[in-house]
């Protein structure tokens, strides 16, 4: 009998297994063939996905369905939770697939698509997000969209616009138009045919407009959900210490002080979360994204190359640590995000549950340091957030902290440390966010920049070499034989053509990467792809870039990045680009053109300049003297360094150990001795030997 009951229990499960099996094998759709780890997490849903491309939109041609395009990317929250609530379920997924064409979208594969679809969805509701939800006609153009639905709201809604596009087509397509006109409206930029005239008092004007919504309390903008925004404080970092503003030096000061003390700091394995949910930058939206940390790297550098604090110099050196254990490949590369969500000890896929701790597992870790750890990471109500979970927050500097407590620096130091290894070594016994192990060109190039910044300000050559080897793997990965770039690399494949932020990102880095190297082969290869830019996405009418090249299938809207976002925009990058290229290379169709984007942006800048913050360090380039300095000589590396000791942002390097003929180092090599040279407009000083005389010339 006991046998017997021991054969079926196996009998049973073997048929289970079967089942499941099946039943995985039926909810196959077509993104199992993808390589994008976003649409991968829907492969196995009952919705019958489909990717964006020829084949799928002429089926909703030749079908003549409308067409559901959603849109998320692989560490969304809210993206997973409509994917439980609806996209797993049979009865919604019965309704998307007899009647629409279901089209999945990774929006950072696919920055085009999401681009336009956003801009329909701002149009339609007043706002935008992740996920993104579109209803489309069979020629793509929209008609209804949103973010997130329940599942009763989604259902509903899927119905109607059925129901109406059955019972009266022409009111839709008559609506599809409009919208059509309203998209494409958006983001025209058109020539600003008044000559140039980019002034001091514009920029104050600006910041003064901005100022007041200023949060002098927690730093950053007023606002019950913070964003990071590294560039808006980067140039803002840059005009209060160029020009000795006080008061504007103290707020970003604050700012920068807030974020790395927040939650949305990683105080245990380094590294910053996307925003914060609040306004003390305390609980994060926990999802780590490649491109802030790139951008947060190169802002905290140049902080503490000016200020020389330490927490600066820590938040760098951490974070560079939690990129090269958690975020690089072996070939250079650098992955493109970690998921916010994580499996909790219940076994539930839970926002936060890696990063979060309760005082009882806290006090289990730290023994008798949990009093002093609970006190300068506030365990207590101001670090609380919910369902028994801390996350760690300091309010008070080390320096305050260990006066309090009567501690001294070097023994809280040692402290400090012991306490990240033993939580470290906890935390990483849970299981792990999921991983975006995608490569995308763009975002790589802002960490290969983060990486020349620090080491132009720490000096460590281990920086050096990371930033060159992923400048390799682009050239030799996502460099095409025509002189392109393509934007994504995974599984050894590099697929999608690029978009302007691909050139204008890599083009910047490989600059940047000269700036401190002076291996000319990346001012070469930077030159190279500006041109090929001018080629195939500049807007010779109105004098800006699309987004898309001219060889991509056409959209409903071929859009312009201008509008600086938490990365600036394609467009304000490339016009800083063309502009250091144009005094590299003496070229003036390059400076004219940064001189006309600049200005086509100009009327709208005092109206909304933290949308245009590196539009506005651009300016800064125009207003203020612009310092090329050229060092030439068996010595220059050296002196090269010594310089870089200094914050000088109104300049550009260029220099050789030998003779070159680049413009700006013609004639001007001496086997003798090496000479630096320190001109505007090609104008030159006399040249001199020693950094403390150059510095004198560029009134430092």
């Amino acid at each position: 009998m006991k046998q017997l009951l021991v054969i079926s229990l196996i009998f049973f499960m073997n048929c289970m297994k079967q089942t499941e099996k099946s039943n995985e094998l039926e909810y196959t759709n077509d993104l199992i063939n993808e390589s994008s780890p976003y649409l991968l997490q829907h492969a196995r849903n009952p919705v019958n996905w489909k990717a964006w491309n020829t084949s799928t939109l002429k089926q909703a041609k030749a079908e003549q369905k409308l067409i559901i395009i959603s849109v998320g990317y692989s560490a969304c929250h809210w993206c997973h939770v409509m994917e439980h609530e609806s996209f797993e379920d049979t009865d919604v997924a019965k309704v998307m697939n007899e009647n629409f064409i279901n089209i999945k979208v990774d929006r950072e594969e696919r920055p085009d698509i999401d681009h336009v679809y956003m801009n329909a969805v701002q149009i339609m509701t007043g706002r935008g997000g992740w996920p993104m939800n579109v209803i489309a006609l069979p020629d793509g153009r929209p008609i209804w969209g949103g973010t997130y639905f329940t599942k009763n709201q989604w259902v509903k809604a899927l119905n109607q616009v059925q129901d109406l596009y059955t019972k009266n087509p022409n009111k839709l397509i008559e609506y599809a138009s409009k919208l059509e006109e309203g998209i494409k409206a958006l983001d025209i930029v058109s020539l600003n045919t008044n000559v140039p005239k980019f002034e001091t008092k514009f920029i104050t004007k600006s910041i003064e407009n901005w100022s007041r919504n200023f949060d002098w309390k927690h730093g950053g903008l007023k606002s019950t959900q913070k964003f990071m925004m590294p560039n808006n404080y980067h140039f803002l970092l840059r005009q209060a210490y160029q020009n000795d503003d006080k008061k504007l030096q103290d707020f970003v000061n604050i700012t920068l002080t807030k974020i790395a003390q927040g939650g949305v700091y990683d105080h245990v394995g380094g590294g910053f979360s996307r925003y914060s949910v609040d306004e003390k930058w305390h609980v994060p939206h926990f999802e780590k994204m490649l491109y802030d940390n790139a951008q947060l790297v190169s802002l905290y550098a140049d902080a503490y190359l000016i200020t020389k604090n330490d927490l600066y110099k820590n938040v760098v050196l951490e974070t560079l640590e939690f990129i090269k254990n958690e975020m690089s490949t072996s070939n250079g590369a650098f992955y493109s995000s970690y998921d916010a969500d994580s499996t909790s000890p219940n076994g539930k896929l839970e926002e936060g549950a890696y990063y979060t701790w309760t005082k009882e597992e806290l006090k289990s870790i730290l023994n008798e340091d949990f009093k002093l750890f609970s006190d300068y990471y506030n365990v207590n109500s101001y670090g609380f957030w919910e369902h028994k979970n801390y996350v760690l927050i300091k309010t008070d500097t080390d320096a305050i902290f260990t006066k309090k407590h009567k501690l001294s620096i070097t023994d809280f130091d040692a402290k400090k440390k012991k306490w990240k290894q033993l939580l470290y070594k906890t935390r990483s016994n849970r299981p792990k966010p999921r991983l975006d192990d995608k490569t995308l060109t763009s975002w790589n190039a802002l960490m290969l920049k983060g990486y020349v910044d620090a080491y132009r300000v720490m000096e460590d050559v281990n920086y050096l070499k990371t930033a060159k080897a992923n400048a390799n793997f682009i050239i030799k990965n996502q460099l095409r034989e025509d002189g392109g770039l393509n934007h994504s690399f995974k599984n050894n494949k590099s697929t999608i053509n690029g978009y302007l932020e691909d050139y204008a990102t890599t083009i910047e880095a490989f600059i940047a990467l000269y700036e401190v190297s002076l291996e000319e082969q990346w001012l070469t290869s930077a030159r190279d792809l500006a041109n090929y830019s001018l080629d195939h996405f500049y807007d010779s009418t109105n004098k800006i870039f699309f987004f898309t090249s001219n060889e991509d299938p056409k959209l409903v809207s071929r859009n312009i990045e201008y509008r600086d976002n938490v990365i600036p925009a394609s467009n304000s990058i490339m016009a800083k680009n063309l502009l250091k290229l144009s005094h590299y290379y003496s070229n003036t169709h390059f400076y004219k053109t940064a001189t006309s984007m600049l200005n086509n942006v100009l009327p709208e800048i005092q109206d909304y300049p933290s949308g245009f913050s590196n539009w506005l360090d651009l300016m800064l380039n125009y207003t203020n003297p612009y310092y090329e300095v050229a060092i030439v000589g068996e010595n220059a590396k050296k002196l090269l360094k010594q310089l870089n000791k200094n914050y000088i942002p109104n300049k550009l390097i260029v220099g050789s150990t030998t003779n070159n003929d680049l413009p700006l180092l013609k004639n001007r090599y001496s086997k003798d001795e090496t000479l630096i040279y320190v001109c505007v407009n090609k104008a030159c000083k006399l040249p001199v030997k020693e950094i403390n005389k150059a510095k004198e010339l560029l009134k430092f």
